[in-house]
């Protein structure tokens, strides 16, 4: 068993924590904020205070991927969430029964629970120290140690204070802002290899508890599409919710969507959500821009940049938010470190570098690629929305994917297709495989209207907002 020091306590370094500390490994998570979760829910989210995550009181919503995941590889973890409150739902179940028609045994593969960031990671916090994990707070990491070969083979990190911390393998969970390719240049390492591009989404969220105790109905899936905007609705935990209207950055004109009375005026224009916005609200109009898409190749030209260190999560994979696919992706990640150290002796520092990079290569990336895909078309067709003109793309995949929701509002079989991607439990591809998806969108056709559901158009919501 090793020492593994995990470099961050968000939901990345908690789950993955949790998991190898089950296996027996002694696991060390250090986290740069000082406080601690507080033990009253309603305390993490009105005092908890977490600098280090810019999203901490944001939207979150954890799909049905990263609840299988969760519940089966951390079956104890389940419990302290739901008496902090976090609401079980299964997001077919939600939709209304004249879309998805009678409910079917397998149809469990769509439940997840979900809760506000603070509140989700107070309960994963207490779960993990039950598990073994000594949390150290308030330590601020400034680089790594190593020890000197061909290729830097890091044995810990350096803190703030001046003192070195060991350990067999360095997780580094420091989420989107991690400095961990600076920490790596500096003691010598090639850098990492980055793809990233600004992803070019603005976000206006609020967030609202219920003035009955009841959630909203959902009316459809979480994620819409309308002209040049698309709208999220987040159930939570205990009686709250939130609501976000996603644009492009670059849209100047919607940029009054910041005001709280405009934000509302705009959701009265769309009948499947307005409701959703008929809350107490208990935030105000909070705005999210340049969120950078990024993956981080460790292994770049089939050699290790460094052993001894792998990334897990945001420090690896980085994604638009409105898919809600962070945590999911993290979590399969930190599935796939345990696996690997099932097998893998931490001390044969260059296998083990090099398969985790095979293996984050062929399970990971396929979800970044897939996801990167379908936020670069969505962005431009909501630019293409702005600019006044359709958007036709050559890929005929985009046209699919468009022609698959629309078909799916009326055929219980598609509907479950379509809400499998959006769940993340199912690549677009898997879902093409199954014949009886491929008949049925063969007997719909490539060709959908531009925008199915009844919402504002373009001039309507500039004229809405003033």
């Amino acid at each position: 068993m090793a020492h593994i020091l995990i470099l961050g306590a968000g939901l990345a370094g908690l789950t993955t924590g949790t998991m190898l500390a089950r296996d027996g490994h002694r696991v060390t998570v250090l986290e740069r904020d000082l406080a601690g979760p507080p033990e009253r829910a309603e305390e993490a989210w009105t005092a908890w205070e977490r600098r280090g995550v810019n999203q901490f009181r944001l939207p979150h919503m954890m799909l049905p991927r990263w609840w299988s995941v969760l519940r089966t590889e951390l079956p104890e973890v389940r419990d302290p969430l739901l008496a902090a409150g976090a609401r079980r739902l299964n997001v077919l179940a939600e939709l209304p029964e004249a879309r998805r028609g009678a409910l079917r045994a397998e149809d469990d593969r769509f439940e997840t629970v979900t809760a506000r960031r603070p509140v989700l990671e107070a309960a994963l916090a207490r779960a993990a120290e039950a598990a073994g994990v000594t949390i150290r707070r308030g330590v601020t990491v400034t680089g790594v140690t190593t020890e000197p070969a061909q290729v830097p083979h890091v044995t810990g990190v350096l803190t703030a204070d001046g003192r070195a911390v060991h350990a067999d393998l360095v997780v580094d969970c420091g989420g989107r802002r991690s400095a961990l390719p600076a920490w790596l240049r500096a003691a010598g390492a090639r850098p990492p290899l980055d793809e990233r591009a600004d992803s070019g989404f603005v976000y206006y969220g609020r967030h609202f508890r219920s003035r009955t105790g009841e959630q909203p109905a959902a009316l459809m899936n979480y994620l819409q599409n309308y002209d040049s905007v698309s709208i999220i609705t987040l159930p939570s935990d205990g009686s709250t919710w939130s609501l976000v209207i996603t644009t492009s950055a670059r849209d100047k004109k919607l940029r009054a969507l910041r005001d709280p009375d405009r934000w509302h005026a705009a959701l009265a224009g769309y009948p499947l959500v307005a409701h959703w916005a008929d809350g107490e609200p208990i935030s105000g109009v909070d705005v999210m821009a340049g969120i950078e898409d990024r993956y981080r190749h460790l292994v770049v030209d089939g050699t290790p940049v460094a052993t001894g260190v792998v990334a897990v999560g945001d420090s690896c994979a980085a994604t638009n938010p409105s898919v809600g696919r962070g945590a999911s992706m993290a979590i399969v990640q930190g599935r796939l470190l345990r696996d690997l150290l099932r097998e893998t002796d931490p001390q044969d520092h260059d296998k083990l570098a090099r398969r985790f990079g095979e293996d984050t290569a062929k399970v990971i990336e396929p979800m970044y690629q897939t996801t990167l895909w379908g936020d670069r078309h969505r962005l431009a067709e909501i630019e293409a929305d702005a600019a006044g003109h359709p958007y036709h793309p050559d890929d005929l995949r985009w046209h699919v994917a468009k022609a698959m929701f629309a078909a799916s509002l009326t055929d219980p079989e598609l509907a479950r297709a379509y809400t499998s991607i959006a769940a993340f439990i199912a690549a677009p591809s898997e879902v093409m495989a199954i014949p009886a998806v491929r008949e049925r969108m063969a007997a719909f056709g490539a060709e959908a209207p531009r925008y199915p559901l009844p919402g504002l158009s373009r001039a309507e919501l500039l004229e809405r907002i003033g």
